[in-house]
């Protein structure tokens, strides 16, 4: 696990499943109508259970690039926060990701939370590059770090060597100087 402090944000690159991370919140891939399918959202939905997607599809649909916070139903999270990373076509973009992985910050911000994890967004049924998405989503922690307030930590939660590698190379790209 690589560690790094950005302007006071510490932030950890970690390999694992997302509902384990020792945070006090973590975040959904979701798509606008935030309806839980397979991947992050599944996992969550197993882990927290339906009352975590009854309370999310009842605040949807919302527009894609923002984000939205539900109970964490059975998981030991204050919040899920659900991130709109896709609409119903499941596609998303360079665009879509640095602003959904903001929309996930600001948030958690403003919430008043102080650890949050993050998965790779738009890697699963998106389609979209890992390592592209290492590059956005740590070039907006990057953006986010000189202005939160409340956030002390992030976690970067990946499945997989191959997402730990591209997220870790990207982080020591930019935060290891």
């Amino acid at each position: 696990m690589g560690s790094y402090v950005v302007n006071g944000l510490t932030v950890e690159v970690a390999e694992g499943d997302i509902t384990r991370a020792d945070v006090e919140a973590i975040t959904n891939a979701a798509n606008n109508h935030l309806w839980m399918g397979a991947g992050v959202a599944g996992a969550i939905k197993r882990g927290g259970g339906d009352r975590v997607e009854r309370e999310a599809v009842a605040k949807g649909p919302i527009e894609v690039g923002s984000a939205v916070e539900t109970s964490a139903g059975e998981l030991p999270y204050r919040y899920v926060i659900h991130g709109a990373v896709m609409g119903q076509d499941l596609q998303t973009d360079a665009e879509l990701i640095s602003r959904t992985t903001m929309s996930c910050l600001e948030l958690a911000d403003s919430l008043g939370v102080r650890s949050l994890a993050l998965p790779a967004f738009g890697t699963g049924v998106g389609g979209f590059s890992v390592a592209e998405c290492a590059r956005l989503m740590v070039g907006a922690i990057e953006r986010f770090a000189g202005s939160h307030e409340g956030l002390e930590r992030v976690v970067l939660v990946l499945l997989g060597e191959e997402s730990f590698e591209a997220f870790e190379g990207a982080a020591r790209e930019v935060w290891a100087r």
